[in-house]
């Protein structure tokens, strides 16, 4: 699939293996900051609606913006990495999602809810630029057969940072209180500010650190003509790959799922079992755990079962899972949706490795247009909050189960690489 350039020649002895080592752990630190930045956006649904006093459907505007910006910047990072490579990428995402951390402060000084969004969006600019490079970065540090299963394994520490963040959430933005909008505001200031300080950190080790280049390996007939093909060439060449079309299309239904259930996930506890925010956020942890634990065993399984086929079994338990959360209540309601996070853990890496393999010298572009399908978690929430809002969260549950039985089809016959 690729080959790694340094000093031009390839990396390919295992002493020269050695180099994959510090970026790969540099790269696995990417995941964990996304996880993190993620998983607050679903404390601050709950949080808002309280203090600004808004209806569910206009909370998830923090998902709207944050995945939003995915569709906007995830084709311009692609083509900055091609001409820049991954390590001027990634140094362009950590300044980005540490300004965006930044610039909640002002934002809340302000009391600007529109300020605020704002600030959110240039945050999450900086992690579409991320996810753009260390997404593909991850599948190329190592042979080609275990890529999946390494991307699996750097976004194990994804589900680590989504622990961290509904934890965070509930330490420093919740209060057992009614807060005023003032309070309400200012309680978001202290952990973006901490965020932000280790953001510029992680940049400057990525600075000092040497990162070996990734150059996309591709077929002779590939690299005839399309060495200085336009862009709409290259465009072209790359939908004519089905198994990627397919893949993007099933990458915007999973995160609009996951927008859906995470951003959503304390106001169907608290629905569900009558439990305080706080008490809410607490199992939303917990369900966290469930994923990382999820992820760490998907990864093993994959040493075993074909990465499309766990995909599609995968999804097919989240059919099932949700089917159950929709429709029975109390507490197997709740057991039913730590289950979601179990099973979807894998299907973003997943999905992703499917999706460019064997896409030759248009990872990259490929890359970014998987990446802009994360747009789907600014799509989805408004539908269901909306839907929560006119009937129950348990209904709403409904929206994803038809959107996972076609990642499920997907798995199991959709990713398969035309030859």
């Amino acid at each position: 699939m690729a080959s790694i350039s340094g000093n031009k020649q390839s990396f390919q002895t295992n002493a020269t293996q050695n180099n994959y080592l510090v970026p790969f752990i540099l790269v696995t630190s990417l995941f964990f900051l996304w996880g993190f930045a993620i998983s607050m956006l679903d404390v601050l649904n709950k949080h808002f609606q309280e203090t600004l006093n808004l209806t569910i459907s206009q909370s998830t505007w923090v998902q709207v913006v944050t995945y939003g910006a995915y569709f906007l910047i995830a084709l311009p990072a692609g083509i900055f990495m091609r001409k820049w490579g991954y390590k001027k990428g990634i140094l362009a995402g950590l300044l980005l999602y540490s300004g965006g951390a930044f610039l909640v402060y002002p934002a809340t000084e302000a009391q600007s809810w529109t300020f605020f969004l704002v600030s959110l969006f240039i945050l999450a600019c900086g992690l579409a630029f991320l996810e753009t490079a260390a997404n593909p970065y991850a599948t190329v540090l190592g042979p080609q057969e275990s890529s999946e299963r390494r991307l699996n394994l750097a976004q194990s520490f994804n589900g680590l940072g989504v622990i961290i963040g509904p934890l965070v959430g509930r330490m420093l933005v919740f209060s057992e209180h009614k807060q005023s909008v003032e309070e309400g505001f200012k309680s978001v200031q202290l952990p973006y500010l901490i965020v932000g300080g280790i953001i510029l950190l992680i940049a400057f080790l990525f600075l000092r650190t040497p990162m070996p280049e990734i150059q996309e390996a591709s077929s002779h007939e590939e690299d005839r003509g399309t060495d200085n093909a336009s862009f709409g060439e290259s465009l072209s060449a790359l939908f004519k790959h089905k198994h990627f079309a397919l893949g993007a299309f099933a990458q915007f239904l999973n995160v609009g799922v996951q927008g859906c259930v995470w951003g959503l996930f304390i106001n169907f506890v608290m629905e569900a079992i009558s439990v305080t925010k706080l008490d809410a956020a607490s199992l939303l942890s917990v369900g966290m755990l469930v994923f990382m634990i999820g992820r760490f065993v998907g990864t093993f399984l994959m040493r075993f079962v074909k990465p499309n086929i766990l995909l599609g079994l995968y999804s097919t338990g989240i059919v099932l899972a949700l089917l159950v959360a929709s429709q029975v209540k109390g507490q197997p309601a709740v057991y039913a949706l730590m289950a979601f996070f179990f099973f979807q853990s894998i299907t973003f890496p997943t999905i992703f490795s499917l999706g460019v393999k064997d896409l030759g010298k248009y990872t990259k572009l490929g890359s970014s247009f998987i990446i802009m399908g994360i747009v789907g978690g600014a799509a989805f929430p408004p539908i269901m909050g909306a839907i929560a809002d006119s009937t129950s969260m348990a209904t709403s549950m409904l929206l994803p189960v038809a959107m996972f039985a076609y990642i499920a089809w997907y798995g199991f016959s959709g990713s398969k690489v035309s030859k």
